[in-house]
């Protein structure tokens, strides 16, 4: 085990007034960034392959989407909030190991599975473990950052959802087409060119990776890279209590339109993640071969380069006015619903994956933003329950409603237009939700400007 102890050395008061960032600093986000994709890439599994599962499982198309999404954003969210209260008291870095290494074994269970019951028993496994993901990252980054670069710290780390994304579904493309061939005899389970690969073999890589994490990432002192109020609430070691954070998080205007405009977000966002490879598939004609190609590389640089550039345009934009923090996402969101209508009914899969990287690119404009807006807004001693909450938002309605919405209509649709025609019509209806993630933003964008005027920003 390593000796690297628990706590780091204690930041300078000229360090954190000066704003300056070490190269240790760097180190920090580059590991959690890399958690962070296991964090995605367990998640995508199941997306790129629900039509294999689908087949041998004897599932549905609401069964595959209540298991990806609101059976898992149950667990996920909930439990994650009472993790982010937990985290907010004790070592931010055991709990992100303990929850890495649970995710990641519950992702081999996933490939062990032989029921749905078994593989909704340990998708809700993965929920566990991932609900320790995200919300202590965010906190460990905000006190290794100042608050004029958590825009692009954030958004540096938020990478770790498009490569997520983008890796999930060329290992999983690949490694369940691999000639490999072994049966495991107390389960009664035959392996050849199978879906269960992908699951066991990046579940054990995840598990690595969690030590990989407990030996490089120390626990920062809270509110080391503040300054002002926020610097003289963590000095004082002020402590918030669960139910205080909630109240201040839900009855603050810009929080809470900031989380309905993340969780709009997320809905489209999460029924893409969730059934765009089933509709290439399905209703396209794309093969396993061209989605480890083709769509894992289109994911990786769309939503990659989307991730990155709103956190640097927020990061400058913000200098000016705050109001960017929302105004940026609404102009985003607003212009990829029309490109969403015509990846679904382009007479190709070529054609339709071309547009398809429009709202790939700029359906990912709200994270960074968002989580800027959070952390800066927050005191210390509230960043990783606030980050949580957020989270309870974003992915009750994103994950838990997206992918179940499109699962219930394409089933319903089936019945009269078949599977094909079903899925599209399902897929089509999605772009109502695009016109209310603009609306939401701009209260968002109108609270901000309040608060900017009254001097409440950060």
């Amino acid at each position: 085990m390593s000796t690297i102890p628990d706590a780091a050395p204690d930041y300078a008061e000229a360090q954190a007034a000066g704003q300056r960032t070490t190269a240790y600093a760097w180190t920090v986000l580059a590991v959690l960034t890399f958690i962070y994709v296991f964090n995605f890439l367990d998640r995508q599994l199941m997306s790129i392959l629900q039509e294999p599962i689908k087949a041998e499982l004897g599932l549905s198309d609401s069964d595959l989407g209540r298991m990806t999404g609101l059976y898992f954003a149950l667990v996920y969210t909930v439990l994650g909030v009472f993790v982010g209260w937990i985290a907010d008291k004790t070592n931010r870095r055991n709990l992100l190991f303990a929850g890495c290494f649970l995710w990641s074994l519950f992702t081999v269970l996933c490939g062990l599975a032989k029921t749905y019951p078994m593989m909704l028993a340990a998708r809700m496994g993965v929920g566990v473990g991932e609900a320790a993901g995200a919300p202590p990252s965010y906190s460990i980054i905000s006190d290794y950052f100042p608050a004029h670069k958590r825009g692009l710290a954030l958004a540096i780390f938020s990478l770790g959802v498009p490569f997520g994304l983008a890796a999930g579904t060329f290992f999983g493309a690949s490694l369940a087409n691999l000639d490999v061939h072994w049966t495991i005899p107390i389960l009664d389970i035959d392996v050849y060119k199978n879906w269960r690969v992908p699951f066991i073999v990046i579940g054990l890589a995840g598990i690595l990776a969690a030590f990989l994490l407990l030996v490089v990432v120390r626990e920062p002192k809270r509110g080391s890279m503040d300054v002002g109020k926020h610097r003289a609430s963590a000095d004082a070691g002020e402590s918030s209590g669960f139910l205080e954070t909630s109240l201040e998080f839900f009855r603050n205007p810009v929080l809470f339109w900031t989380a309905l405009g993340c969780a709009i977000y997320a809905f489209v966002g999460y029924v893409a993640t969730g059934w765009n490879v089933s509709f290439l598939i399905r209703v396209k004609g794309i093969d396993f071969a061209e989605v480890a190609t083709w769509f894992s590389l289109m994911i990786a640089i769309a939503a990659g380069a989307g991730t990155l550039l709103s956190g640097v345009l927020v990061d400058w934009m913000g200098k000016r006015s705050k109001i960017w923090y929302g105004l940026l996402p609404a102009i985003a969101i607003g212009i990829s619903g029309p490109l969403w209508v015509a990846f679904i009914y382009a007479p190709t899969w070529e054609m339709s994956l071309l547009i398809l990287a429009g709202p790939t690119f700029l359906n990912i404009f709200y994270l960074a933003p968002a989580l800027a807006v959070v952390q800066n807004t927050v005191k210390p001693s509230q960043r990783t329950l606030a980050g949580a909450l957020l989270l309870l938002v974003n992915n009750l309605i994103g994950l838990g409603l997206g992918p179940t919405f499109v699962g219930e209509l394409s089933t319903l649709f089936a019945a009269t237009q078949g599977d094909v025609l079903g899925l599209q019509s399902a897929m089509f209806w999605v772009w109502p939700f695009y016109v209310l993630g603009v609306l939401i933003l701009l209260m968002e964008t109108r609270a901000l400007r309040r608060a900017e005027r009254a001097g409440l920003t950060w």
